[in-house]
């Protein structure tokens, strides 16, 4: 028994010292503990939560969620800008770009902005949260939960060993979806009379596939070719967008497809 908790130690131990020294002293950075229990956190709330409502009215939460989605669509146009003009200004290549670890002010800048990325992650647990408030449980499907809750991880990893490099692509493109993604919520927050304009649903949902599919295709290149970074990483990213393909194409399907028949 003490052997087995001397190994999660080593191994704990070994997780945070070799990580990124610039983004180590960053909230939520250091350890995965921090992470871990936001994560545990947000599960229990999943299963609580509609207990806790099962006897009440939905909440009310218009005009809340109509400030909360347009705040996330100007977060979401922030972190684009940063990650286009600095992923510019630095000459990144779309094809290999290995992290700079260095503390210039455009590799500080690019990390900055993982961080805000990651940190726009454990924002987006919220939207859970209202679902549950507003007592849509249909909406709280295994993809929303799956998706919401691996990405705290993926992103926290990302900023606590690889905050820039290659990972710029996935946050460029991801922000660009979710600008998208946030107007559309924050539109049909307005009320009823709006599902008129929201015809682009079915190509909100297309646009999100796409992304994935862009983002197997920059992973899986690097996995064939040398580039100074960590493999480790791509197969990471290749397997989790192979996830998020099925199960999106599921949805698409299911949404869609078969409703039409």
């Amino acid at each position: 028994m003490a052997s087995a908790w001397r190994r999660v130690a080593d191994a704990y131990q070994r997780i945070v010292d070799n990580g990124d020294k610039r983004t180590d002293p960053w909230p939520l950075v250091y350890s995965p503990i921090p992470v871990t229990v936001i994560f545990l956190v947000y599960l229990c709330g999943i299963w609580v939560g509609p207990h806790l409502m099962k006897h009440r009215k939905p909440v009310d939460l218009r005009v809340f969620l109509i400030i909360y989605n347009f705040a996330m669509v100007g977060l979401s146009a922030y972190m684009f800008y940063e990650f286009l003009v600095t992923s510019w200004l630095s000459s990144y290549s779309l094809l290999c770009q290995p992290v700079d670890y260095s503390t210039s002010p455009l590799a500080l800048r690019m990390a900055r902005v993982c961080w805000w990325f990651f940190f726009s992650k454990v924002i987006e647990l919220s939207d859970t949260v209202f679902f549950i408030l507003r007592k849509k449980n249909n909406q709280v499907t295994f993809l929303h939960v799956y998706h919401h809750a691996t990405m705290i991880f993926n992103w926290w990893a990302g900023v606590k060993y690889v905050a820039g490099g290659q990972s710029f692509f996935i946050g460029l493109v991801n922000t660009f979806v979710h600008i998208v993604m946030y107007s559309y919520y924050g539109l049909a927050a307005i009320g009823p009379h709006m599902q008129k304009y929201l015809w682009w649903k079915k190509y909100l949902t297309s646009l999100q596939l796409l992304q994935f599919l862009l983002f197997l295709l920059h992973t899986g290149h690097n996995l064939f070719t040398e580039c100074d970074y960590p493999d480790s990483m791509n197969v990471v990213v290749f397997g989790y967008c192979v996830t998020l393909i099925i199960l999106f194409s599921n949805f698409y399907y299911q949404s869609y497809l078969s409703k039409k028949k």
